[in-house]
């Protein structure tokens, strides 16, 4: 590409849980030739989405191991914190090399606001050589439709049925409705795990807080086509200030502190486990304390493949991404992220059980 063409980034922002690592992985292993530079912005100690990218097989290692500049993990934080620390100096090693670019991917965090990450695309380094092609927000379906984006999904959900005004009080609701304003399209995941009418409910829901021109979209597996995700030219950068959202002041003002202390992650070291008794000990957690999301990698006893978990609300998901290499330890890692989470509590709980030793 010509040195003096913008460098289009697509950013994916969406709740915990929502599907954008597997839209990330889709749009990659169908990228036909375009050539992508992916930042993956991970909430708590484990890289695990950066992990499950660089597992999946489509370019992201080489024969000697990673190549240097193809996959950023921003690891200590949710990137709306630490964009001015981390996010800028990747993004002028990635605008050096924008001759090998033709796109750049960012996947925020669960946790993260996509406003100020937008903003940063006015800096004048960055936007001289970059532009915002598109913020896509990523819409879990039948999460949403049970209110697991609330604190308390279970007892939200009832309060919702008998006043819907009550979701507004949701530091997690407005935080999804801040992800919506900043959208510039929106897809629906996991519509096969929902009912035609909490679809409809859904897509009343983000209809809401989008303008009309956004369009609304659905995902199989984040299963999509290219053109519908990628190319859109919308240069959000010249339009984010005018979306307004619950993290600013009636005068427009960005508030200074964005309300991360409403979430915990708690890291979690256990040995080979057992999948069904893990999953049963991880379901039992999820009643007992505010945890709106888990995820890791765990070792299965005579396993040769490492196993992939994902839990949001009381659905877990699990998979297979790929075989234990012979220099890594066979064990097992896991993140609680939620609400005044007890790590006391957690850590006592799976060490008492079967599950494997910490």
């Amino acid at each position: 590409m010509s040195t003096s063409k913008k460098i289009p980034a697509t950013i994916v922002t969406g709740f915990l849980g929502s599907g954008k690592t597997t839209l990330l992985r889709h749009i990659l292993s169908n990228a036909n030739g375009r050539r992508i530079a992916v930042i993956v912005n991970e909430f708590g100690e484990l890289g695990i989405d950066g992990e499950i990218l660089r597992g999946c097989g489509i370019g992201c290692e080489d024969e000697n191991g990673e190549q240097a500049g193809q996959l950023y993990e921003l690891a200590n934080g949710c990137m709306c914190c630490t964009v001015q620390e981390e996010f800028y100096p990747v993004m002028r090693k990635l605008i050096e090399r924008r001759g090998d670019i033709d796109h750049i991917l960012i996947e925020t965090s669960g946790l993260a606001l996509p406003k100020p990450l937008v903003q940063a695309f006015n800096w004048p380094e960055i936007k001289n050589a970059c532009t915002v092609d598109a913020v896509i927000t990523v819409v879990d379906v039948p999460a949403a439709a049970a209110g697991q984006f609330a604190a308390n999904p279970a007892a939200v959900d009832l309060q919702r049925k008998q006043d819907p005004n009550l979701d507004h009080e949701s530091p997690l609701h407005e935080l999804f409705e801040d992800q919506l304003v900043s959208a510039d399209l929106v897809v629906l995941t996991k519509l096969d795990q929902a009912s035609a009418a909490d679809r409809a409910a859904v897509e009343a829901l983000v209809r809401e807080d989008i303008p009309a021109q956004v369009k609304i979209v659905a995902a199989d597996h984040g299963r999509i086509d290219l053109d519908v995700v990628l190319g859109l030219s919308s240069a959000s950068e010249e339009s984010i200030e005018s979306r307004k959202g619950h993290h600013e002041h009636e005068a427009g003002h960005v508030h200074d502190e964005h309300d991360h202390d409403d979430f915990d992650s708690v890291v979690v070291h256990l040995g080979e486990v057992e999948r069904e008794a893990l999953l049963a000990q991880l379901a039992e957690i999820v009643t007992q304390q505010t945890v709106y999301r888990i995820k890791g990698f765990v070792a299965l006893p005579a396993k040769p493949m490492r196993l992939v978990v994902h839990g949001v609300g009381t659905r877990f998901d699990s998979y297979f991404d790929r075989p234990w290499r012979a220099d890594e330890k066979r064990a097992s890692h896991l993140v609680f992220i939620g609400h005044d989470l007890d790590e006391a509590a957690i850590r006592a709980q799976l060490a008492a059980s079967p599950v494997g030793a910490l």
